[in-house]
């Protein structure tokens, strides 16, 4: 392989998991912001019910699986490995996630969005077609 088709080829696998990130992270954000505006959750800086926390866990998720699809659909090759390190980086996130917020809710949450990082990032890959 060539220095520009390899150069070419990272730089659309970077912007795979790139893009694999935003579908997660922007919507999740701006679900939250509108969910808090809603008063369907507390003011930022209360804590959090198991319901509210379940709310939240149906979105994240969904939005976990979207991501993995998006980034096995997008990647240029291997699109398993796009996938596994798009759920390393949310497995990442979702560590320090949980350790700055502990205490914002129930301790199930913060875990269950760790654990079930990977296997939402490769679900979504099982599902694009692409191996």
């Amino acid at each position: 392989m060539t220095a520009t088709l390899r150069s070419t080829s990272l730089g659309r696998s970077i912007w795979a998991i790139l893009a694999g990130l935003l579908i997660n992270i922007i919507p999740a954000v701006a679900i939250d912001i509108v969910l808090h505006r809603a008063r369907v959750f507390p003011p930022i800086g209360q804590r959090m019910t198991d319901g509210m926390c379940l709310l939240a866990s149906s979105y994240r998720y969904l939005l976990g699986f979207m991501s993995g699809y998006v980034v096995a659909r997008l990647a240029p090759a291997n699109p398993r490995k796009h996938a596994l390190i798009l759920g390393g980086i949310g497995v990442a996130m979702g560590s320090a996630g949980a350790i700055a917020m502990w205490n914002a809710g129930p301790p199930w949450y913060p875990l269950a969005l760790i654990i079930l990082a990977m296997p939402l990032a490769l679900a979504g890959w099982r599902v694009s077609g692409r191996s």
